[in-house]
């Protein structure tokens, strides 16, 4: 930036107009690039907010990315949560705690409040979405900006208003993600436009600027701390400016490019002593190390504001880095270099020149021709005395716009999900044969489609009322939709060549592969409908898609559903350890309906229990056989199955489970049988008489057998048609 070395700008304009008038060709001089190794403002590696005394709130413009700071703060609110364990289990307390804070952003105003981050994930999406429970509400920095009510409840009428500055109020924000304490946080802020940065710098001050003094490349800009001068000087560096004076008003624009303004006279030699050089010209040349930096480090909004380096070029010698505390594009971060770079090493080239008379088109930052001398100079400072004007000139080259392949390089930034709403679904199992067999396991899989979810409460639902279970679930549980039908199976041997396509809700769930001896120890079991089968391999398709391969079916005694099948569209779930059993005898309040609440719910998510009593429901009886003894009776047999033991041995007897062992053996429709035997044992002989007689009345119908259990029957199993 020139000099305008005049008294009578600096009192027109007092402070403000000497601070500005007596830039001293701001960043070309040698304050600027002295010996330090760093150069300007340090960057901050993007600070968290604190609450020390005396620590200054920065005025921001454009985009930027800050910590901010506290500025008021409740105590640690606490919860308690009693939670269920199961029956017969003490139940858990479960503590968390909330807390009510306010955050200054800027000293100045702003338009909006983007992403926040916290322990360097998102709290807040690029939708305005808070990712945790709580609320929050900004402040945009207005004149007329009302108290906040939560600080004002809790300090009445000595809550500030802080009119003027931009703050953030956080009310009950869950602390469960943060270990219980406020997180470190940071902000995207919108304050206006970084290219006018000038501009509205100097809007109180009343200096006018000019459209050639906006820069276009800058994103935003954090003035934390420095005078006006010195943001000048950094800006300058980046994005040459001029001060001008014009009938009585200080003026700021880009220096003059293109045709020279003038040709200088030839110097003047006056023997008077108020020059500063002697025979009127005095030709220099600097060390071009010390006018040039290394590398530019600035804010890239492609890193999420992390700090972003670009080397210089034509650094010769210098390890110094500039440092530069505005967001730039990495693509304008390197031009922008390069182009000070340029000018900085041309400008190691200085003349000392006097002349009696100047051109009035020739101010400071002009461009001119120097008589005897090559090339294009321009005018860094002039300095009016009695006798004459006398002239500091650089070297002028002109500005080139290279096309520069660069990018930001690889960073990580946290996901961006947004809340989704409670996926539900519960249903009963049959007994695997671990824990109890006389406690029902009715289990709730929760979860969600693509997006973030924190878990769900779980309630009863009776009369449209919810009743607390005292169960919280976090758990994300694999359940989806048969994309076609599943054709029936008679479920008797492992069918490699079966399969089907499961569409999951969430895209992050994984199947897993096991082989033969795995799905012997009972790995990878799917309910689908109310059928328990197992899978050999899963193959992802993308988008939550899964070809599902190698089946055995009807699991755990649920053959006759197997013997069915299932049209598309029916519900599958991987029966895991991430389904949610429900204790304490959820049945017990009187319904079979049940719901769950989320973070971001903004209806309670409703199931009705599936498969009701499949927990205590006997499988069907096995290997039934209808035969005749020579006295013509006819003898019905089958074998015994038992809960619990999905694996059947013929070489050991399986264990009853159940208090005695009934069986009940009918003869017509299963719903509404036309006669009824009971037997304590796995046979049954009807007599030929009896026979007879059930035929001449009912004519020839199918006789079946089940297992009466203690607290349920199994399914009928057919033994075959009774005739004569």
């Amino acid at each position: 930036m020139a000099t305008i070395v005049l008294s009578s700008v600096g009192s027109l304009f007092g402070p403000v107009g000497k601070a500005i008038g007596t830039l001293a060709g701001s960043a070309i001089d040698e304050a600027l690039f002295g010996p330090n190794e760093i150069q300007g403002a340090r960057l901050r590696e993007l600070t968290v907010s604190s609450s020390s005394y005396g620590n200054p709130i920065s005025r921001l413009y454009g985009t930027m990315r800050v910590p901010g700071t506290i500025v008021w703060s409740t105590d640690l609110v606490e919860h308690r949560d009693r939670q269920g364990n199961g029956k017969g289990q003490p139940k858990t307390v479960v503590f968390s705690y909330t807390v009510s804070f306010a955050v200054a952003l800027s000293s100045g105003p702003i338009d909006r409040v983007g992403r926040i981050w916290a322990d360097g994930n998102l709290l807040r999406g690029a939708n305005e979405d808070l990712k945790t429970a709580g609320q929050v509400r900004i402040y945009k920095g207005r004149a007329d900006q009302p108290r906040d009510p939560a600080m004002e409840a809790a300090l009445g009428d000595e809550c500030p208003a802080f009119r003027g500055c931009s703050y953030i109020v956080f009310e009950d924000l869950d602390l469960s993600e943060f270990g219980n304490r406020i997180p470190s946080l940071s902000f995207e802020v919108f304050a206006g436009s970084g290219q006018n940065l000038l501009k509205d710098l100097l809007l109180p001050r009343r200096v006018e600027t000019g459209e050639t003094t906006r820069f276009p490349e800058l994103v935003g800009f954090n003035h934390e701390s420095g005078s006006i001068r010195d943001v000048a000087r950094l800006v300058e560096t980046l994005h040459p400016i001029a001060p001008q004076y014009r009938q009585g008003e200080l003026y700021l624009s880009a220096p003059q490019t293109g045709q020279p303004a003038g040709v200088l006279a030839e110097p003047a030699a006056w023997d008077q002593g108020d020059f500063g050089v002697e025979g009127g010209l005095a030709a220099n040349r600097g060390s071009i190390a010390a006018k040039t930096f290394a590398a530019l480090r600035y804010y890239d909004p492609a890193r999420d504001y992390q700090p972003g380096l670009q080397t210089a070029g034509g650094a010769t010698g210098s390890a110094r880095t500039f440092q530069f505390p505005g967001a730039l594009s990495a693509a304008s971060a390197s031009a922008l270099a390069k182009r000070a770079n340029r000018r900085n090493s041309a400008q190691a080239d200085t003349l000392q020149w006097r002349c009696a008379q100047l051109d009035p088109s020739i101010q400071p930052g002009s461009i001119v021709r120097a008589s005897g001398r090559q090339g294009l100079w321009q005018v860094a400072a002039w300095e009016w005395r009695a006798g004459g004007i006398e002239l500091e000139l650089i070297r002028h080259r002109s500005a080139t716009n290279p096309e520069l392949k660069t990018d930001s390089g690889q960073s990580w930034s946290p996901p961006d999900l947004v809340g989704t709403q409670t996926l539900l679904r519960v249903f009963e199992t049959p007994w695997d044969g671990f824990g109890p067999a006389d406690t029902r396991r009715i289990y709730a899989a929760t979860g969600s489609g693509n997006g973030r979810w924190r878990g769900a409460a779980l309630f009863a639902r009776r009369d449209d009322a919810l009743i607390p279970l005292g169960q919280y679930t976090a758990e994300r549980s694999a359940t989806g939709l048969l994309v076609s039908a599943l054709g029936p199976s008679s479920a008797l041997r492992f069918e490699g060549d079966a399969g089907f396509m499961v569409d999951l809700r969430n895209d992050s769930v994984v199947l897993q592969n096991s082989d033969l001896a795995g799905i012997a120890r009972g790995d990878n079991r799917l309910l689908v409908g109310a059928e328990v089968l197992q899978f050999l391999t899963a193959e992802p398709l993308g988008n939550g898609k899964w070809q599902v391969r190698g089946l055995l079916r009807g699991r755990g005694g649920t053959e006759h559903e197997a013997a069915r099948g299932h049209e598309s569209g029916t519900l599958v779930t991987l029966l895991d350890e991430t389904l949610a059993q429900l204790g304490d005898n959820p049945l017990a309040v009187g319904t079979t309906d049940f719901a769950a609440i989320g973070t971001w719910d903004d209806e309670p998510a409703l199931a009705a229990l599936e498969n009701a009593g499949a927990h205590f429901a006997p499988p069907p009886p096995v290997h039934t056989r209808i035969s005749t003894n020579s006295e013509g009776s006819v003898i019905l047999s089958w074998v015994r199955r038992a809960r619990g033991q999905w694996l059947w041995s013929e070489s050991t007897e399986l264990p009853l489970v159940e208090e005695t062992e009934a069986y009940e053996v009918g003869y017509g429709p299963a719903l509404s049988p036309l006669a009824i035997w009971t037997t304590p044992v796995a046979s049954l002989v009807l007599a030929r008489a009896e026979i007879a007689e059930l035929v001449a009345l009912y004519g020839e119908q199918e006789l079946w057998v089940r297992q009466r259990g203690s607290f349920a029957q199994s399914r009928p199993s057919l033994i075959g048609t009774l005739h004569l």
